[in-house]
């Protein structure tokens, strides 16, 4: 039995369910502002995952993230006193992004505020867009709590980034091009945060076609969402590839709206969505963040879930700092075996460091870095540590290269995958 407070939750929720017709009117109020990006077939990933992969270009957008869809069809419904008075929204970037940008090409004043640790990418791209911004608060609820407080003391229109019907149907147009570019689709993987993406999309997609797949996607470590519907109790903590989708508390109206549409909910590692960017980097030669790859990463981790199936992926962002991005991109040459760190004990006497560089250069290994420590060591004092970063192949060429110098008597140890030693 249902407590009278859930029961009022539940009655709040559904009156402001959002419906296929919001989604559609949405479409036509955005029509021309917002690009219908390109969804394409990804031969080669289907190739990897025994089906059809169709990628949806949304980083290609101007602000690089689905998120102006939803944010211009909210600030279409203000009226000429709130468009006066101006706006006011939380977001980690993406959603900033959106309402500052269109927020500038209506003449509609905007203030941001954003959380401490937010990609300074998206900072300063909000900021290039026109709108004044707030670095305040720990975590995305507590920008929330601060962007409310601010918007009733300055007379604001507050336009949430997920929790809102008028944006939830904004990013269900997604589904309207996906469905419409390739209806033959069965399924669509969304990534999850606070829920107005897969909300807006779910809604436009069951009713267009009421049998097709929505799965969810979350990182585990925010699966905040997902412990909504499943009733767990994950704990939610840490630093994430995916701040984008790093939300502690899902909206009402996107809980209800999942509850009823979303077929299932998978969470993915850290390796995962490091593989995913890499993935899409290589193989489409396009720049996704983390919560953009999510959908990629999903299907990585559970490709029994998809095997055979015709899937839209949403590749929702491509807001990544290019320090991240460059970490991420070299992480993955060393789970791959193509980037190693080599720990070799050397005896200090004259030849010794020439003598590996020769064993390298003759099993075809490129050296990339070399630092030779002999102070700070736990070897003898008549010992010498060399580190040698290498670049193979792949993990055979690897395994070949370090056989070969020990079999010339060289102890090695070796570092591919991140924090890990063979």
């Amino acid at each position: 039995m249902k407590s009278s407070d859930s029961t009022l939750d539940a009655a709040h929720a559904k009156s402001m369910m959002v419906d296929l017709p919001m989604v559609q009117r949405a479409a036509q109020a955005i029509h021309g502002a917002v690009l219908n990006t390109d969804c394409d077939e990804s031969r080669t990933l289907g190739e990897i995952l025994a089906c059809q992969v169709y990628l949806k270009f949304e980083n290609l957008q101007f602000t690089a993230a689905f998120k102006e869809r939803g944010a211009l069809n909210r600030l279409l419904a203000l009226d000429d006193n709130e468009r006066r008075r101006g706006v006011i929204a939380m977001s980690a970037g993406n959603h900033a992004q959106g309402v500052a940008y269109h927020a500038r090409r209506l003449g509609i004043p905007a203030v941001i505020v954003m959380p401490i640790g937010t990609p300074m990418v998206k900072i300063e791209n909000t900021r290039r867009h026109g709108a004044t911004v707030i670095v305040h608060g720990a975590t995305l609820e507590d920008s929330a709590a601060f962007a409310r407080d601010y918007c009733v003391r300055e007379t604001l229109t507050f336009i949430h980034p997920y929790d809102d019907p008028l944006v939830i149907a904004g990013q269900g147009t997604i589904a309207l091009e996906m469905l419409s570019a390739v209806p033959e689709l069965d399924t669509l993987v969304v990534p999850i945060g606070g829920g107005g993406l897969i909300s807006g999309m779910a809604v436009a997609a069951k009713g267009l076609k009421p049998d097709i797949r929505i799965i969810g996607v979350q990182a585990d470590l925010y699966p905040s969402m997902y412990n909504l519907i499943k009733r767990q109790a994950l704990p939610m903590r840490g630093d994430t590839l995916a701040e984008g989708i790093a939300v502690k508390a899902p909206g009402r109206i996107t809980r209800a709206i999942v509850e009823q549409f979303v077929d299932d909910i998978v969470l993915v590692t850290e390796d995962q969505l490091e593989r995913a960017v890499s993935l899409l980097i290589g193989i489409e030669k396009t720049v996704v963040e983390g919560a953009g790859a999510a959908g990629l990463a999903a299907m990585l981790a559970h490709p029994e879930m998809f095997r055979g199936r015709k899937v839209g992926l949403v590749l929702c962002g491509g807001n990544i700092d290019t320090r991240l991005l460059a970490s991420v991109l070299t992480r993955e040459l060393a789970r791959e075996g193509r980037l190693s760190q080599l720990a070799i004990d050397l005896v200090d006497r004259p030849g010794q460091l020439a003598a590996v560089a020769t064993l390298l250069g003759k099993a075809g290994a490129n050296i990339v870095e070399v630092s030779h420590q002999q102070t700070f060591s736990a070897l003898p004092a008549k010992a010498t540590l060399l580190e040698v970063v290498i670049e193979t192949r792949d993990r055979e060429h690897l395994d070949e290269t370090v056989a070969m110098l020990r079999s010339a008597g060289f102890h090695v140890e070796v570092q591919t995958t991140p924090g890990a030693r063979h």
